[in-house]
């Protein structure tokens, strides 16, 4: 064999022999199998977190994948042959036949022996092996969705969005996965309480109640006769003893294409479709794993100290440097000894490095988490420090002091500046939040921290470590378990009990007289059209209104006009907030436990006109107004005054400390892209971009204020709602929606997911008022007018969507709720 050929080569100190490295593996691309080790090789890396820790079934084409006339044909191979290496990580699973040894992919050695043996398909199943060799509970969800004779791609994508709307009720986060075949992948990450039978059954559960909601597109049936012209969700993967192809994987088509996990706003691009090995690695090099958001841990039984012990000689430094842990099949006679991973301590140090700089390390896994921090930390909330996060160190690091001798990494003094425990609220791939809780009479005391990645992944990746206020007393904390379940929102605080319950007196004077002025309109923007001449400032996902302030009393009112004062009565504290009489504008948001705006808890309040229904709930789901222009101060408009000068007396014109739910939010700052992006990990709608010089517009829509969506919003006419079926029969299974035009109400399409139980309740109500018997619209497809229920053309919604199609209906809609304040008259299709 020619040494072209044949290689003896060392990956992350393991020593491989690469053989048939010229072998052509995919003859209509003529990638070699040279190729396809070296994809594995840079792959791992985001591949690894997937895999480690669960038993690996191989497909393998020893020969190639063949052509389309002559395809080869691959064998399953699941026990692990003698011959494999000894440093090969491996888990027994018992079968009914007897026990099979399965290998363990936890390191980029393991998947580069297995790409020498051809394996092009890694298969896994949804657990992982815990500490004792035993199956663990899964720690995620997955559905796979096969399209059947006459549809493709683009509808898996629909019933992908169905099933994440669905998921997203439960809390779970969900990433789709292109499949590398025909169709799609979605995973949901799980804490690993439910077992596979129970998520199974869950999965069953979920595909059934969508079939039965869309059953010209959904089947979860797996009689193939049932499957031509929808889409099966196939759920049974998740039972604990069926593997799926795995994320990353290579597939064996005769294209090297991948199960590529893709970001949601792909979903909707032109052209959407399968990605092969080259195009993957370029997208993981640009923008990271869209997976890593799941949360991935080291597998039960790894070791997360290899990094650690790589820089260190034993011996060589006064540092404790434990010993790695036995592979898997051993790994349970220590699990005894090893740290629960419950534990909550941390330490900071102090290191005299070539640099001084201190070291925060948090207790997680069994390890400390560790971030190099060169100013500490913040001493104000209105100042951010770099932080780099470093390897894992040993839980024994946590008491660690001593000098690390020069030419040892890290050489230099470490002392410990404060010990003690921290409360978690939060813990994501790319978002901490938690307490720390210092030793008494030390320098720390207690405070509250965020951590928030900006650049990169892993070791040295760039976060920024942010001081926070502390929760208010009796806020609902999230305990560790629950880590995704708060944020680092810089949104306002809530509103106080006291706001609620004794708003400031209105004066003698009663509510002022109606305000004279319409809002000033933005139009749909794209980012390159906001220049530096514009300011920019957060879009907030919720309702516009303008404000009146005179004799110490307030006014508030809708788009519309419509006065909403008695609607909101937490506001009525905006005339003790203000330092002047004043006409403002602003948006009323409600925020969700993790601070950020809600829109659909908003709906609960902008749709209540009983006073003794706002009674009840304003204390339950309070509102605060987000102040963002002014129109008037002390009788004297304006409106005239470019924005620049308008801002500036907004902020002077707002007196702190009053209690009142009311605050001029700060701008967002750099550069559009910058701030969309934050905009986007915030959780907001978008950002908007208003011309410095550029006077108020009341009344008019202008190209002054442009409005930058993460995802594409659109106000409708509801005229028409059609009948469910199955388990929803009586009841409404989606709405038809239009545009006022030309020709009179124009049909865009129909949206049938989002909706909350209740919401379909009330709107079910809301409609039989509204009942009539001809369509409203100029014309509709005979397929949506079929069992069509006509409504006067009264109500405005609001819907998420995709794109518009040529013939100009909307795709992929989502419901986002009612809107009251708005009249049907004065919609208008949206930019795009």
């Amino acid at each position: 064999m020619a040494d072209a050929e044949r290689q003896l080569v060392e990956v992350d100190g393991r020593r491989l022999r690469l053989t048939n490295l010229d072998k052509v593996m995919y003859p209509e691309t003529g990638t070699t199998k040279g190729e396809v080790i070296s994809y594995y090789a840079e792959i791992a890396a985001v591949m690894v977190p997937h895999v480690a820790g669960r038993p690996v079934t191989r497909k393998r084409w020893v020969h190639g994948v063949g052509t389309a006339e002559h395809p080869e044909t691959p064998f399953f191979e699941k026990n692990l042959a003698e011959h494999a290496p000894e440093w090969l990580r491996r888990g027994v699973i018992q079968h009914s036949d007897g026990p099979k040894t399965y290998p363990i992919a936890g390191d980029r050695a393991s998947l580069v022996w297995m790409a020498q043996q051809a394996a092009l398909e890694l298969h896994v199943p949804q657990w992982r092996f815990a500490p004792d060799g035993s199956a663990a509970n899964p720690d995620r969800m997955v559905f796979d969705f096969d399209p059947g004779e006459g549809v493709g791609l683009a509808e898996c994508a629909e019933v992908a969005r169905l099933v994440r709307d669905l998921i997203g009720g439960m809390g779970l986060e969900a990433v789709p996965v292109t499949s590398g075949s025909k169709g799609l992948h979605l995973y949901a990450g799980l804490d690993g309480s439910q077992s596979s039978e129970q998520v199974s059954d869950v999965a069953h559960e979920l595909a059934r109640a969508l079939e039965a909601d869309h059953p010209e597109l959904i089947v979860s049936s797996m009689r193939k006769a049932l499957r031509t012209g929808k889409v099966l969700i196939d759920w049974s993967q998740n039972n604990g003893k069926k593997t799926t192809i795995a994320p990353y994987s290579l597939r064996g088509r005769l294209r090297p294409s991948v199960a590529a996990p893709r970001e949601w706003a792909e979903l909707d691009e032109p052209g959407f479709g399968q990605l092969e090995f080259h195009e993957v690695l370029a997208r993981v090099a640009a923008s990271g794993d869209p997976m890593a958001r799941l949360g991935c841990t080291t597998a039960p039984g790894g070791d997360a100290l290899d990094a650690y012990r790589a820089k260190r000689t034993v011996g060589a430094t006064p540092e404790p440097i434990p010993a790695a842990r036995e592979r898997i099949e051993s790994a349970g006679a220590d699990a005894a000894g090893a740290t629960d991973a419950s534990g909550r301590r941390f330490t900071i140090q102090e290191h005299h490095a070539r640099r001084l700089h201190f070291d925060l390390r948090l207790e997680r896994d069994g390890v400390l988490r560790s971030w190099a921090v060169p100013k500490g930390v913040p001493e104000t909330t209105g100042v951010n420090h770099l932080a780099v996060q470093t390897e894992d160190h040993p839980l024994e690091y946590l008491d660690f002091e001593g000098t690390i001798p020069a030419g040892e990494y890290g050489a230099g003094s470490m002392t410990v500046w404060d010990t003690g425990e921290y409360e978690l609220e939060k813990w994501r791939d790319d978002e901490l939040i938690f307490t720390l809780e210092g030793r008494v009479g030390g320098p720390l005391g207690r405070v509250r921290l965020a951590l928030i990645r900006t650049d990169g992944e892993g070791e040295k990746s760039s976060w920024l470590l942010h001081r926070m206020k502390e929760q208010r007393a009796g806020q609902r904390h999230a305990g560790p378990a629950a880590a995704s379940e708060a944020s680092a929102v810089p949104a306002p605080p809530e509103a106080s009990a006291s706001s609620l319950a004794a708003p400031a007196p209105r004066g003698t004077a009663g509510r002022p007289p109606r305000i004279p002025y319409a809002p000033m309109l933005a139009v749909a923007g794209a980012p390159g059209l906001a220049g530096d001449d514009r300011a920019l400032e957060w879009k907030w996902d919720g309702i516009r209104v303008l404000a009146r302030v005179e004799d110490g009393a307030s006014r508030l009112a809708s788009r519309t006009g419509r006065d909403v004062t008695e609607v909101y009565p937490e506001l009525a504290g905006l005339a003790s907030a203000l330092r002047a009489d004043a006409v403002v504008d602003g948006e009323i948001v409600a925020l969700d436990e993790d601070g950020r705006p809600d829109f659909g808890l908003l709906q609960h309040r902008m749709n209540l006109a009983d006073a003794r229904e706002i009674a009840k709930t304003a204390p339950r789901i309070p509102v605060r107004l987000l102040l963002f222009d002014v129109l008037e101060v002390a009788g004297s408009p304006t409106v005239d005054e470019p924005y620049r000068r308008r801002r500036e007396r907004l902020e002077r014109l707002l007196r702190p400390g009053t209690g009142a739910p009311v605050e001029v939010p700060a701008p967002a700052e750099g550069s559009v892209e910058t701030a969309l992006a934050e905009a986007e990990r915030l959780g907001l709608e978008g950002v908007m971009a208003k011309r410095l010089d550029s006077p108020y517009r009341a009344g008019e829509r202008s190209d002054d204020w442009l409005k930058l969506k993460l995802a594409r919003t659109q106000e409708v006419v509801i005229g028409g709602y059609r009948r469910g079926v199955g388990t929803r029969t009586g009841r409404i299974r989606s709405l038809l929606l239009g545009l006022p035009g030309e020709r009179g109400l124009e049909y865009v399409g129909r949206v049938g997911s989002g909706f909350r139980e209740r919401e379909l309740d009330r709107l079910l109500a809301r409609f039989r008022e509204l009942e009539r018997e001809t369509s409203p619209f100029v014309e509709v497809p005979a397929a949506d007018a079929a069992d069509a229920v006509w409504l006067r053309p009264e109500l405005v919604g609001e819907i998420e969507f995709g794109s518009w199609t040529r013939t100009g209906v909307v795709r992929h809609a989502r419901w986002r709720g009612l809107r009251p304040d708005l009249d049907p008259a004065g919609v208008r299709r949206e930019g795009g």
